[in-house]
């Protein structure tokens, strides 16, 4: 993983301000990614000084420099869903037959929720639904359904630890038929205790090759006293039966180590959201070369992009 060498690629300063709702941002960080048309699409989580969160797209010709647009993200129709939601953030975007669909985390009085809209044109967004009935986070589409129906990557909040948000060491695999309902088909994953994936997570969503799934994840060191380490991995799951784990890597593809990193909001987090990845093959397979651009959070503080291919990728997922 290279890290490019104009991070952080976005700041705080690279925010406008929104009267009344956003005024002198005080971070950006966790975006979802998406290349459409050509152009390179980030959805920002950004917080305000009350410590509210909004979302904001930011437009890009070379996935390095972006401008931000001067306007809020509005998904219609979800002032209307009960109970209250206080806060949306963590977008991962996924296209599928030409809508691009977006879940996202939405805390409620009972915990967090996911939430899904769509959006063909990153102008227009349509609120779909509330999509998991309990505490659960990081939901990430699949690109294509599998046997007729959409999967998805989600990680159920079980573990509540003194004075922290409720947490979750275990990736599952869920199903629907209309991307509002889901059952979860089987946990594939759960976190290594004392090592660097301790509590995990999905990144991104999914990337099709012909060695498999390959799907960028997140995992947290809690056994250091001082705080918790937020981390990237990699993984392949079965392209026939994505429940499956066929590799995974047993080391972290990125650590805390640059200042902005180390630095900020929350210290020492890199936290891997949105993937680009540039060529595909004929059959919708990434190609082995291709460059793959990955965005991500930097102390909840600023976006970061890293730089590497589908093989790198693929290899470090195979390093036992």
């Amino acid at each position: 993983m290279r890290r490019c060498p104009r991070n952080p690629i976005l700041t705080r300063d690279d925010i406008p301000d929104l009267l009344p709702s956003l005024v002198d941002a005080t971070s950006v960080f966790n975006p979802g990614a998406i290349k459409v048309d050509g152009k390179y699409v980030l959805m920002l989580r950004v917080q305000s000084r009350s410590r509210e969160t909004h979302f904001l797209v930011a437009e890009s010709k070379n996935g390095i420099d972006f401008k931000v647009r001067d306007e809020l993200v509005h998904f219609r129709g979800i002032d209307r869903v009960r109970p209250v939601i206080y806060h949306c953030y963590d977008a991962r975007i996924t296209k599928l037959d030409g809508v691009s669909y977006i879940m996202f985390a939405m805390d409620m009085d009972r915990g967090c929720r996911l939430g899904i809209g769509k959006t063909i044109d990153f102008r227009d967004f349509e609120f779909m639904g509330v999509a998991s009935s309990r505490d659960m986070r990081n939901g990430v589409v699949f690109p294509e359904k599998v046997d007729g129906k959409y999967l998805r990557l989600d990680r159920p909040n079980r573990l509540k630890r003194e004075g922290e948000a409720a947490s979750g060491s275990t990736i599952c695999v869920s199903q629907s038929r209309d991307l509002i309902h889901w059952k979860t088909v089987a946990p594939i994953m759960s976190g290594r205790f004392h090592y660097w994936d301790e509590l995990i997570g999905p990144g991104p969503p999914p990337v099709k090759t012909r060695d498999g799934w390959l799907s960028v994840y997140h995992g947290v060191a809690t056994h250091f006293g001082s705080a918790n380490i937020y981390q990237g991995g990699v993984f392949l799951m079965d392209l026939k039966d994505p429940s499956r784990v066929i590799a995974r890597g047993r080391y972290n593809i990125l650590e805390p180590r640059e200042p902005y990193e180390l630095i900020g909001q929350v210290p020492n987090v890199c936290f891997p959201s949105g993937m680009i990845v540039e060529d595909y093959d004929r059959q919708g397979f990434a190609e082995g070369d291709s460059k793959v651009f990955i965005y991500y959070g930097a102390a909840d503080t600023a976006v970061g992009l890293l730089m590497t291919t589908i093989r790198e990728l693929v290899e470090a997922a195979r390093m036992s």
